[in-house]
């Protein structure tokens, strides 16, 4: 064997060998967690109901509810780890993070990446913006200024709908976007109805009114694609939840609504 085709014998070598152990390693999460007796979950914190900080500066929220009652399920210690719209994927990817529990929807781009489970969640995003202010359809934002948290899938939907003339200002976490309205950057916001509640329940500046709706987008747990066993387990747990009532009380303490018979 020369020598240039030993060289290229060893890279293939090691390539697909690091390639196996990577997958192996990540296929492992489920069994990886219960040796170690920790669940690491990643969580919003600045999306309210979902997850903010409270008084006593810990995360609270309807996912990190979530993310404890399935550590609960598992008898595992669970793992809080603090993310934001544009890094929850990446923390999961890595090998940051076993789970995220962190408002996502599922759309065809992140189905090509990671692997969800059964919805947990209601969602619905939509365009949203003062009483005095009619826009009852995408084409009327023509000439309009809508703020979006980058990378959420009320920005990817509205992109696709969205008029040439719209001006779209995107901002990088939740609280900025919620912000801008409030401060008048923007005249409306694309966002999820829960989320247009909440600013509305604690804030007397420049209600929220519904628009119109964008999509109707349920959130899911996200796992790493190939974690089959700890997938199945979520799933599993998410079905006892619902069955049990524990989740309706969840979504009754959070969302103020009884969980949608459909979900």
């Amino acid at each position: 064997m020369n020598k240039r085709l030993f060289l290229r014998t060893l890279i293939a070598t090691v390539v697909l060998g690091s390639s196996a152990i990577a997958l192996n390693a990540r296929a492992d999460a489920l069994a990886s967690a219960e040796k170690s007796g920790t669940l690491r979950i990643a969580v919003p914190q600045d999306f309210p109901p979902f997850g903010t900080v409270g008084p006593d500066l810990k995360p609270r929220g309807y996912d990190i509810d979530v993310a404890n009652l399935i550590g609960r399920e598992l008898k595992l210690k669970v793992e809080l780890i603090p993310v934001s719209s544009t890094n929850r994927v990446p923390y999961l990817t890595t090998g940051k993070a076993d789970l995220v529990i962190s408002s996502l929807g599922k759309n065809a781009e992140r189905e090509k990446v990671i692997d969800f489970s059964v919805a947990y969640a209601p969602f619905y995003n939509g365009i949203f913006g003062p009483a005095d202010l009619t826009i009852k359809t995408a084409a009327e934002t023509a000439g309009k200024t809508i703020g979006v948290t980058r990378g959420s899938v009320e920005d990817l939907e509205f992109s696709k709908v969205a008029p040439a003339n719209t001006s779209i200002k995107r901002f990088e976490d939740n609280n900025s976007t919620i912000s801008a309205y409030l401060s008048g950057q923007v005249q409306l916001i694309a966002t999820g109805n829960v989320v247009a509640a909440a600013v509305n329940e604690s804030s007397k500046l420049r209600r929220l009114d519904t628009k119109f709706l964008i999509k109707d987008s349920p959130c899911y747990v996200a796992v790493n694609k190939g974690e089959t066993a700890l997938l199945a387990k979520v799933n599993e747990v998410i079905a006892k939840l619902k069955r049990s009532g524990d989740l309706n009380q969840v979504s009754q303490r959070w969302l103020h609504a009884a969980l949608p018979a459909n979900l």
